[in-house]
């Protein structure tokens, strides 16, 4: 039961982390697709890793990752068909991995599952399953495996931001699927303290002194913090994100009624609704105004199918309206539809829930069909006579004028509030029935509404093209007027269908202005004459401006001084360049950068202490193969592994080689100069004559070599020194021989050798020693010098294996020693690239524990 648990909790506790993640981050979607895509994902990764925990490391990222990808496809396509999205499936991937994170950042709350809003939490969902598997099943080191679950739990809390109630449930499942996870998978007991050396004793009480210092000096650093931060709104991501924009076409379409008047048969879309009763849409509503132009001024969210429901007063009935639209000539992005659109259908939309208006960000083509289910709503008309209009910092932007508001204007406007009378609605009435009275509508007036276009509409000659204009002049003067008088008014772009149904054309387009009344909302008015009446001169001229100028031919381009407008709201430029993400992946980079950063010290941290358990904790057999343990590891960093039959004398050599491999130069020896003299020569097998002879003052005279099949030779050396000796070598595939010295002064040693694929050596190589291997090749450039500190730990090896329990704490430490000793070496002839990987490298602290200490 207990290897069960071990077994079956930590896989179990990711997924739940995971399923926590996706729990958190569902809670700012609409509907329920997005938790199970999510949390599957995560569940798939981790168990893939458990299925082929077997299998080598190297080979389950690439199998992962295929699955990552066969499944996010899958997740796609359902989300794609649930949301109705039309197009292939290769188009819908594309375009969902290049927009994901700006779609996910832009999208009106609550987020509606779709390719584009769900193909970075799949993604990510995957990896943190596949990294926390991989470093907490695979390595053994559940808590660092629990880095990534916990990372994407805390970017789903950070990317709903402000927008949802406090994650509590998350929480809990995150803190306790973890906690159960460390308590089946907790480490054996450590052996009694009191066993242990007191150095050993020491370096524990001190690292757990330290450890406890610094808990509670991080806990008392971040405590003030967190406290501070309990109470506060999160950061929203979304402020970092630049949402769709509109372009200069569609932030002012009010310039565009002058052309479809011009144009009145043009077909700019087909209508048809369930109500069969003049309608108005709407494709624009102008909030902003500056003196020279009027804005959309909106801030556009992608949004789903399903739109946020407009906020309707309590005294206002609502009535549902369907219409289906087929767009025609109609270019630009702004969507008509009937005020206020709560549902979608066919089409891509981003939304300003301020205004009801809608956008098609890709933009609108001919024959692009959509269908739009309005809630339409309709003020208490009773209310608005006793009815009065806020005011404050709530609506300034609704009553803000620009700067240079002509005087006669202002006059104009305190004599019609004055005939008009004192209540709100009233004076509303009062510039209506004036401009219906005095003014008269053309189709080819130019287009303007700056406040030189308005002061010619008003005030210029009715002979020289003044006094007449088009719904442009008539809803702009309005709107200017009321706001003269304290009423917050905004204009509205759209158009009049007179049946419901039918072809929308050029000269059903109209603008009309709204007036806000407390109570009661937005109240459209129409300043337009009756058709076919004759306007009335102006009862009282105003003064006139001084010479009266003519309108300009179209409307001024707007001031980019930000001091002409102070009230109004910014205009952020459109980033079709992707621009406006950079800081959300300057965010993402640092991360990253810190999260490398941060495994790179825990596995630096990992490995020492691996070492020093090894080297300083246990019996002193323990530490003595924790040394020979290093050693092997060493020569694994160092990319020549010894082969698991060699015994210990046998890899001691194979050490000796790769650190002398590592360090030979890597050019062939220069030829002997002219001092020297070498003569040779020799007899094989392979009919090779060969002739060695050197000599020097230094005491070598003659070396011969003969072979057969391997190789076999005599010689004797002598020199003036006075050594003489013979040494004959002799060998059959590997190599056998003796080798006797002898010398005036007395050193005499033998040598015997033989191996067949390694080396054999008496006294732990304490000899000059040339390898040679079944089918090998031995090196001319002579033998091999043994290393001191493997020397010495291999006789130490050899004796533990002997002649166990003989080993002291001394030779333990000396053992240590040496292993440390040859590692730096071995390091050290390293290239640059491994020095600098081999602190942090992985592999001992995965790498299975058995080592071989064979003493033959």
């Amino acid at each position: 039961m207990v290897r069960f648990a071990r077994a079956a909790v930590p896989p179990l506790a990711l997924i739940v982390m995971i399923a926590a993640a996706a729990f958190a981050l569902g809670r700012i979607y609409a509907g329920t697709v997005l938790m199970p895509l999510v949390a599957a994902a995560g569940a798939g990764a981790v168990l893939i890793s458990v299925a082929a925990r077997r299998a080598p490391s190297w080979l389950v990222a690439p199998i992962s990752v295929v699955g990552m990808v066969g499944y996010t496809l899958g997740a796609l396509w359902w989300s794609a068909d649930r949301a109705g999205l039309p197009g292939p499936l290769r188009d819908l991937a594309v375009e969902a991995a290049r927009n994901g994170i700006p779609r996910l950042l832009t999208a009106m709350i609550p987020v509606e599952p779709t390719p584009d809003t769900v193909i970075v939490p799949v993604v990510a969902a995957w990896l943190a399953g596949l990294a926390g598997a991989e470093l907490g099943l695979r390595w053994g080191r559940l808590l660092i495996g629990y880095g990534p679950p916990v990372l994407l739990f805390a970017g789903a809390l950070y990317v709903v931001g402000p927008n949802a109630a406090p994650a509590v449930v998350p929480v809990l499942m995150v803190v306790v699927a973890g906690a159960l996870g460390l308590a089946v998978t907790g480490r054996p007991s450590a052996p009694d303290a009191a066993a242990l050396p007191r150095r050993t004793q020491v370096a524990l009480r001190v690292r757990a002194a330290v450890a406890a210092l610094a808990a509670i000096g991080l806990v008392a650093a971040t405590a003030p913090l967190v406290t501070r931060r309990v109470e506060a709104t999160p950061v929203d991501p979304r402020q970092y994100v630049q949402p769709p924009q509109v372009d200069s076409l569609d932030e002012n379409p009010l310039i565009r009624i002058s052309g479809w008047a011009l144009n009145p048969e043009q077909k700019l879309f087909d209508l048809s609704s369930d109500r069969a009763e003049p309608t108005r849409i709407r494709l624009a509503v102008l909030s902003d105004y500056d003196g020279i132009t009027w804005r959309v001024g909106a801030v556009y969210r992608g949004a789903g199918r399903v739109l946020p429901a407009p906020a309707t007063l309590p005294g206002n009935a609502v009535a549902p309206v369907t219409q289906r639209i087929e767009i025609g000539d109609l270019s630009g992005r702004l969507l008509p539809a009937v005020p206020t659109p709560s549902r979608v259908d066919g089409v891509r939309v981003a939304y300003d829930p301020s205004t009801g208006t809608m956008i098609e960000p890709d933009g609108l083509r001919p024959g692009v069909a959509y269908t739009v289910s309005s809630l339409a709503e309709q003020p208490d008309l009773n209310l608005l006579t006793a009815a009065e209009v806020p005011f404050g910092d709530g609506v300034a932007r609704m009553l803000a004028l620009g700067a240079g508001a002509p005087e006669p204007m202002r006059e104009l406007s305190e004599r019609i509030a004055s005939d008009a009378g004192g209540s709100a609605y009233q004076r509303a009435l009062g510039i209506e029935d004036y401009l219906a009275t005095h003014y008269k509508v053309i189709a080819d007036a130019p287009s303007g509404h700056a406040y030189p276009n308005l002061g010619f509409f008003l005030f210029g000659p009715a002979n020289g093209g003044g006094q007449q204009g088009t719904s442009e002049q008539f809803a702009a003067s309005y709107a200017v007027l009321a706001r003269m008088m304290g009423l917050p008014t905004r204009v509205v772009v759209g158009f009049r269908s007179a049946t419901g149904s039918g072809p929308v054309r050029g000269a059903d387009a109209q603008a009309w202005p709204e007036v806000y009344f407390t109570d009661v909302g937005w109240v459209a008015f129409d300043p337009m004459p009756k058709p076919d009446t004759v306007p009335e001169p102006p009862e009282r001229e105003p003064p006139k401006p001084e010479p009266p100028t003519p309108p300009p031919s179209e409307a001024p381009l707007p001031t980019l001084d930000p001091t002409v407008s102070p009230t109004a709201a910014p205009i952020v430029a459109a980033a079709p360049d992707g621009s406006g993400v950079a800081p959300v992946y300057a965010i993402g980079g640092g991360s990253l950068l810190l999260l490398v950063v941060a495994a790179w010290c825990a596995l630096v941290v990992m490995r020492r202490g691996l070492s020093l358990r090894r080297l300083a904790t246990g019996t002193p057999a323990d530490r003595v193969a924790g040394a020979w343990l290093e050693v092997r590891d060493a020569l694994r960093l160092a990319g020549t592994p010894a082969a698991t039959h060699l015994s210990a004398t046998e890899l001691a050599a194979h050490a000796a080689a790769a650190v002398s491999v590592r360090q030979a130069a890597p050019e062939a020896p220069s030829a002997p100069q002219a001092s020297p003299a070498t003569t040779g020569t020799g007899t094989g097998a392979g009919k090779r004559p060969a002739t060695d002879a050197p000599s020097s003052t230094g005491g070598r005279a003659t070396d011969a070599r003969t072979e057969t099949g391997g190789r076999a030779a005599t010689g004797a050396p002598s020199s003036t020194e006075g050594r003489t000796g013979t040494d004959a070598r002799t060998g059959t595939v590997g190599r056998t021989g003796t080798d006797a010295r002898t010398g005036a002064g007395g050193p005499a040693a033998t040598d015997a050798r033989s191996s067949t694929g390694g080396w054999a050596a008496s006294d732990a190589l304490a000899t000059a020693d040339t390898p040679a291997t079944t089918g090998g090749t031995a090196p001319a450039s002579g033998a091999i010098a043994p290393l001191p500190e493997l020397t010495t730990l291999v006789g130490l090896v050899n004796r533990d294996a002997f002649a166990p329990g003989r080993t002291g704490d001394a030779e333990a430490a000396e053992a240590g020693e040496a292993a440390r000793a040859y590692t730096a070496r071995l390091r050290a002839a390293q290239s640059r690239w491994r020095r600098l990987v081999w602190p942090a490298h992985p592999g001992p602290l995965r790498w299975r524990r058995k080592h071989h200490t064979d003493p033959r």
